[in-house]
């Protein structure tokens, strides 16, 4: 358990770290074709933990032709569904046997707090591969209404090779939304990191080789984006290409896409979720503990982070009260230690660029009441305090944009009506929250908020059985539930004539 391990004995696994950082194709570590290497940097030590192999366009070629070789041998892309099931299975259990190693490559690329790394991201990842390996063999095709004279058959194939671009914020837990489904409908698999954390990808590549996965069937190419993902986005090889990060990012996929083959592209984009708050929630106190999660999990760096809160002007005073004493719990400490909650933030290009939106709101007129200060804590920079506005207006930077790290904003309201509408007054419609004890009106606002997930009483609400995903510009794919096996399969229809 992570109580008996504490910050010595984290930092004594980091010392003796020594991960593999190469690129993984054809079932094997490999160097980039033309040698070229980039540093993975540890954002709250400022040290070099990797020289990671610098993939691009010739890197690209050689993982898509192994890809294709082995999506046409068939070993996997043609087994039968219950075979892919105990490889998955055997790789699931593989995550949680290198549970500490996984959860240490997290923790040292991203500045994730370790004791969310553990008890977090790498249960959860190995719960998705179980959870899609027990799908393989659950999927039935269709027979169509047809007349006495024919046969309407409809299948469901694998779309062939897919890549998957991800981001860094969940590094090991994104590439399972991706992978997972995808390898088990049956497709061969190119994996994207970011270049911030490449790290848990190529682990995770070498356990599923150690699962039994076949040769060419995932393959990782840690590299830049402006390189690598653009030779994967352009590729006139690739079937479909599932990306999450920014919205900017995502609008590049869709143009690479017209640009070449016209592939398939999944997309789940930025957000700026809306929190209401409303004057009849009886538990103020469970909705501020929350408002705080939602802005503090992982320094705020989430897509469906609760940015917005927005509370009825009866109880505003007196429920920021209570989110400003949750959000104390939430300070920034060494990542390693495991009572950590708030570790560092991914770069510090990244923590900049967050704390000019800080300087931005302070400049617009809002109320800064709580954090807001860039703090250094031993070698790195990279550490901001949570931070919390009032007095903001919809019109203002910091309540439209995605800052992608712990501030809030308030807002208030006096009307259902004006809290719709000032919800739904943005680009973004990935998540949204609402607290209420009225059912009608929890029903009535949930349907009328433009979002792909609602939680009621709770915050960002997430299971393996349900599909997460947006609309407007956080984009269009569905990760998780069965539903994302439709992003990575395709449907055939045969058609006897009897």
């Amino acid at each position: 358990m992570l109580s008996s391990k504490d910050l010595s004995f984290w930092t004594a696994c980091a010392s003796a770290l020594q991960p593999a950082a190469q690129a993984y194709i054809d079932g094997r570590l490999q160097d980039a074709v033309d040698g070229r290497q980039f540093a993975s940097i540890c954002p709250h030590t400022g040290h070099t933990i990797a020289m990671v192999a610098r993939c691009a366009q010739a890197d690209v070629d050689l993982a898509v032709s192994a890809a294709r070789r082995s999506f046409e041998g068939g070993d996997w892309s043609r087994c039968h569904p219950r075979e892919r099931k105990p490889v998955l299975q055997k790789l699931a259990q593989l995550l949680r046997d290198n549970a500490d190693e996984l959860a240490l490559l997290d923790c040292l690329d991203m500045g994730k707090p370790i004791s969310d790394a553990l008890n977090i991201d790498v249960p959860a990842t190995a719960a998705l591969f179980d959870w899609y390996a027990e799908a393989c063999d659950k999927l039935y095709d269709e027979v169509a209404p047809s007349g006495p004279d024919a046969l309407a058959l409809v299948t469901r194939e694998p779309v062939g090779v897919v890549a998957a671009v991800i981001p860094w914020n969940f590094p090991l837990d994104m590439a399972a939304w991706k992978v997972a489904p995808a390898l088990a409908a049956g497709n061969s698999v190119l994996l994207k990191p970011a270049e911030q954390s490449p790290l848990s990808a190529i682990r995770l590549a070498q356990l599923a080789s150690e699962a039994g996965l076949p040769d060419g069937v995932l393959n990782v190419l840690p590299g830049y984006g402006e390189e690598a993902g653009q030779a994967l986005g352009l590729h006139p090889d690739i079937d479909c290409l599932s990306f999450t990060g920014s919205t900017e990012i995502g609008k590049r996929f869709l143009a690479y896409s017209a640009a070449s083959n016209m592939k398939m592209v999944w997309l789940e984009c930025g957000g700026k979720s809306p929190n209401l708050v409303f004057g009849d929630c009886a538990d103020l106190d469970a909705a501020a503990r929350k408002a705080a999660f939602g802005i503090c999990f992982n320094q705020g760096q989430v897509c469906s982070a609760s940015s917005r809160l927005l509370v009825e002007n009866s109880i505003h005073d007196r429920f920021v009260e209570k989110v400003l004493t949750e959000m104390a719990h939430y300070q920034p400490g060494n990542p390693l230690d495991p009572a950590t909650r708030l570790g560092s933030l991914v770069d510090a290009g990244h923590t900049g660029r967050v704390h000019g939106f800080i300087e931005d709101g302070v400049r617009q007129g809002a109320r800064l009441l709580a954090g807001g200060e860039r703090l250094r804590l031993g070698d790195s920079d990279c550490y901001l305090q949570p931070t919390l506005f009032t007095g903001v207006t919809p019109q203002m930077r910091i309540a439209r944009e995605e800052i992608f790290g712990p501030v809030l904003s308030v807002l208030r309201f006096d009307s259902e009506a004006e809290a719709i509408a000032m919800a739904n007054d943005s680009i973004y419609g990935l998540a949204a929250a609402v607290w209420t004890d009225q059912l009608q009106r929890a029903h009535r606002v949930a349907r009328a908020l433009r979002a792909g997930t609602v939680s009621v009483n709770t915050v960002d609400a997430l299971d393996p059985g349900v599909p997460f995903g947006g609309c407007k510009q956080s984009g269009f794919g569905r990760d998780l539930s069965l539903h994302a096996l439709d992003k990575f399969s395709q449907l055939k229809t045969t058609w006897i004539s009897l």
